[in-house]
């Protein structure tokens, strides 16, 4: 890990346990999770329909707050395409204008939070930063997280 992503690591861990101090993280009906704290993790390259591309990963460095039930099947739900057993939550990524790159429906577990990504082609500029939103689809809540950078 170079200087600048483990300076960038710390410095988000900084800003979140400042943000949360004192703050219990039991998720009970009348409370609700923290905001996700996003982290890039990697940026490797591979190909698929004949294009080169580069895939930018991520995880949530809190996704231990989130409760598992949040990423429960909801087949009472809308389906997302023809998965009529998509999550209760979904997870979008957006570039930091509010363009979406890529989305989850179907993430099982709060730990799945740390293998999500979105990917751009080889000659794209990546946007300089990156957000993801949690759409818990029960509740019409958002959770919207930290602007994360998209470079190491």
């Amino acid at each position: 890990m170079n200087l600048r992503k483990t300076f960038m690591l710390c410095s988000v861990c900084l800003i979140f346990l400042t943000s949360v101090a004192g703050r219990s993280f039991t998720f009970t009906q009348s409370s609700a999770p923290p905001l996700p704290v996003l982290v890039l993790r990697s940026q490797e390259p591979f190909e698929a329909n004949g294009k080169a591309l580069t895939r930018y990963r991520y995880f949530v460095y809190n996704s231990a707050a989130f409760p598992n039930e949040l990423f429960a099947a909801a087949p009472n739900l809308p389906p997302c395409g023809s998965n009529t057993k998509a999550s209760r939550t979904w997870v979008d990524f957006y570039d930091s204008r509010g363009k979406r790159l890529n989305g989850f429906c179907a993430l099982a577990k709060s730990s799945d939070l740390n293998t999500i990504w979105f990917a751009l082609e080889q000659d794209v500029v990546p946007p300089s930063y990156v957000y993801i939103e949690l759409t818990d689809r029960q509740t019409n809540t958002k959770y919207k997280s930290n602007l994360a950078d998209t470079t190491e």
